[in-house]
């Protein structure tokens, strides 16, 4: 399930594109952006396929062996420890994935796909994990399951012909990887022998974070001459077109969040786009943008623009 600060990480994407474009829609830019959002759970539904494909080429590889000309006594009678892991059959065989995945046409269908799960079967049938699960001797639901997860953490999750068929399917979804492995590892641990087994919705239920999420672009983009101008006020020593772009947009977003949502503390906000400039700005920025937000919330609370409920939501 989606996370407060990947939704703030799509809405600042979503905000980049739209003050850099030439178009004035906001509505097309904010559907954009939801759709944007939407597909991080068709990336979470190809990582979930991910574990029965390889289980389908180690079988097609014990076949293929059977069929030698001169087939040892291995290839005649296999190790079958991985292709009758109980856990991945529990994801082969759960409907919901299935529909899900019919529904919202997320399959790896396709030469090109197969070919990944060729590769990656390939390296990770000599690998460390895959050998000593193969050969520790050990068996049950639990070593199923443990194995499943490390596997898919170790071999899945850092396969460089998955990032690139990702990359190729949409630009953000690199950055939205991490979130859908953590996803995918979240519901592997769910999964139970002989019991109901879910797969995780994109919002939790009765949530308000789409509305989170229109309502932070929207209003951004409503008070971006405001911010701007106390932006302008607060870094007198700065013009303001000589700070980075994405400064910029989160000191703004920022700005907007402190104004706009009374039920988020002041703490959260502040930290929050401090972390994001971390990874989505210049080295140094983490240290301005805190410095002209501490200066915004004295200015904002002076004059009373910003307005929290309940107890501790002020700090």
């Amino acid at each position: 399930m989606l996370n407060r600060r990947h939704l703030r990480i799509k809405v600042l994407q979503a905000l980049y594109a739209y003050f850099q474009s030439n178009e004035d829609n906001i509505l097309k830019s904010e559907k954009e952006m939801m759709n944007a959002v939407e597909r991080i759970y068709d990336l979470y539904i190809f990582l979930l396929l991910t574990l029965p494909e390889v289980k389908q080429k180690a079988l097609h590889r014990i076949e293929e062996n059977k069929k030698k000309m001169l087939p040892s006594e291995e290839d005649l009678i296999p190790n079958l420890k991985f292709v009758n892991n109980q856990l991945i059959q529990l994801i082969e065989d759960n409907s919901q994935l299935r529909k899900i995945s019919e529904d919202r046409s997320v399959n790896w269908i396709g030469a090109e796909e197969q070919e990944i799960f060729r590769k990656m079967f390939i390296q990770v049938r000599d690998s460390e994990t895959f050998f000593e699960f193969m050969n520790n001797g050990a068996e049950g639901f639990e070593e199923d399951k443990a194995f499943a997860i490390n596997f898919f953490r170790i071999e899945v999750a850092n396969n460089d012909g998955l990032y690139h068929f990702f990359e190729e399917k949409s630009i953000h979804w690199l950055d939205d990887i991490d979130l859908a492995c953590s996803m995918v590892i979240k519901t592997l641990k769910s999964f139970e022998l002989d019991s109901a087994n879910y797969i995780l919705p994109l919002y939790k239920e009765d949530d308000d974070e789409q509305d989170f999420i229109r309502n932070l672009f929207r209003q951004t983009i409503a008070l971006d001459k405001e911010n701007e101008s106390l932006i302008d006020e607060l870094t007198k020593n700065w013009e303001i077109e000589r700070i980075a772009k994405m400064d910029v947009i989160l000191m703004k977003m920022a700005i907007t969040e402190l104004q706009t949502f009374s039920n988020i503390p002041k703490k959260v906000t502040l930290n929050e786009y401090i972390e994001i400039s971390k990874f989505y700005s210049t080295p140094k920025s983490n240290t301005f943008i805190n410095g002209v937000l501490d200066n915004a919330i004295l200015r904002l609370e002076k004059e009373n623009k910003i307005q929290k409920l309940g107890r501790g939501l002020m700090n």
